[in-house]
């Protein structure tokens, strides 16, 4: 018979062996979002499939915050982050680390995520845009690839968060 897994069964490792436990080799770059619970679904996805870091740019909310804390449930506490105030000199510095980096925006120059080829011997920064403007103007230019998910509605517009969760996992598969 069919159960649902109750929680000890789950087999979840604690916040310390999470630290310890090799990254996936993908870095989150969230530039100007608003959403405390956008930063904090991003930061349960990213404990979720052992993403190395998240670094909050801009405007974007910091933890510790309740709101943030609502959407996480702990992951602002095993998942490394780090606030910068500018995103270009974000994005140099991880140029500078040896990073690709990826905005993750519909431009006359994206690639469908389905494909593009995710190369095992590379990092990556993935950049994940305001809800409302998207990547910053003055990010697009430093940015080596952009990539979209495709989509067949109307809409053509995912949240941030599930955006974000989308790339993720694709990237994740890739890489571990």
């Amino acid at each position: 018979m069919v159960h649902k897994l109750k929680l000890e069964e789950l087999n979840r490792i604690d916040v310390e062996t999470f630290k310890k436990v090799k990254k996936i080799p993908l870095i989150i770059v969230l530039d100007n979002i608003r959403s405390m619970h956008n930063v904090g679904a991003t930061f349960r996805t990213a404990d979720a499939f052992l993403i190395e870091k998240i670094i909050l740019c801009g405007i974007t909310p910091q933890p510790p915050h309740r709101e943030i804390h609502k959407a996480a449930l702990g992951a602002t506490e095993s998942v490394d982050w780090a606030h910068e105030k500018d995103i270009n000199t974000t994005i140099q510095d991880l140029k500078s680390q040896g990073f690709e980096i990826i905005g993750i925006e519909q431009t006359s120059n994206s690639t469908m995520i389905t494909d593009f080829n995710i190369d095992k011997t590379k990092k990556y920064a993935l950049i994940l845009g305001n809800e409302v403007e998207g990547i910053s103007d003055e990010a697009l230019e430093n940015i080596d690839v952009f990539l979209e998910i495709p989509q067949l509605g109307t809409k053509h517009s995912l949240n941030v968060s599930v955006c974000g969760g989308i790339v993720m996992w694709e990237f994740a598969k890739a890489l571990k």
